[in-house]
């Protein structure tokens, strides 16, 4: 239903940064319905989550639920269950070791094509699905794509790597729903394994924010950087902000406004502390 992420390159900033885009990060629940929602993130080294798999408020304030959250990578995810019931094995993101994804939209059919998705993956893999949903069954699907190519278990992986295994996974859904006579799968994906955040758009509305350098982070902040003092502190506190850097990207929202960049339909992007986005077809 809603999903977006941000990566930086200043921790410290954390998710203070997502109040510079409150307008996408606002979810009104339909009448009579909960949503559930998760975040995962990284500090000093962990993989954190926080899910609540079923919240009866009218309306999710995402800006609200990461509030104080200190990360230069998140991604966050606000459910509305088309496959699986709510409960915390079905909500997004999903985690193994140090990957992390979430996503939005279905597969066709799951219910015919989880057995033969899940005979794809090696036993260590496939032991780790504990929910219901499509997500996870096509998130391990990934990572076995990554461990037959000999680079799941390393510490670095290249992005192309990455890629690969993301077309190579969704290469073999497509086959699959066209066995059975099932429309493509179509919905948008976001993975990381805690340097680079990758994001396929197929589907819905896509956007990128680049929030860069001192002036809108001055604005958020303040004359006072994070952990600098006191809030007399001079604007001299903020030295380092003009190398300040992020990304933030929203799935599902609509309108996104005038300085948002609308991702193109059928692409790839990767995205880094420092290096530009990288965009390429699918």
């Amino acid at each position: 239903m809603r999903m977006f992420a941000f990566i930086g390159n200043r921790q410290d900033v954390g998710s203070r940064i997502l109040e510079l885009t409150p307008s996408v990060l606002t979810v009104e629940a339909p009448a009579g319905e909960s949503l559930g929602w998760g975040v995962g993130f990284y500090q000093t080294g962990e993989v954190l989550l926080r899910r609540r798999p079923l919240d009866d408020r009218a309306v999710i304030d995402l800006v609200e639920v990461t509030r104080g959250v200190r990360s230069d990578l998140l991604i966050g995810h606000v459910r509305r269950p088309t496959i699986g019931d709510l409960r915390t094995e079905n909500t997004h993101p999903f985690r193994y070791r140090q990957w992390l994804m979430a996503q939005t939209g279905t597969i066709p059919h799951f219910d015919r094509l989880r057995g033969r998705m899940l005979e794809s993956q090696p036993e260590f893999l496939r032991r780790n699905v504990r929910g219901d949903t499509d997500t996870e069954c096509f998130f391990y699907l990934v990572l076995s794509f990554l461990h037959d190519a000999g680079h799941l278990a390393s510490d670095h992986v290249e992005p192309t790597h990455v890629r690969q295994a993301l077309r190579s996974a969704m290469s073999l859904v497509d086959r699959l729903t066209q066995e059975v006579g099932a429309p493509e799968a179509r919905g948008d994906i976001l993975l990381t394994e805690g340097e680079h955040l990758f994001a396929v758009h197929r589907g819905g509305d896509m956007g990128l924010r680049r929030i860069e350098g001192r002036a809108e982070l001055t604005q958020l902040l303040g004359d006072t950087e994070p952990g600098a003092g006191s809030p007399a502190a001079s604007s001299a506190s903020v030295a380092g902000l003009d190398q300040a850097r992020f990304y933030v990207l929203s799935s599902g929202a609509a309108p996104l406004g005038s300085r948002w960049e609308r991702v193109p339909e059928d692409t790839l992007l990767t995205l880094s502390r420092t290096e530009d986005p990288e965009l390429e077809p699918l």
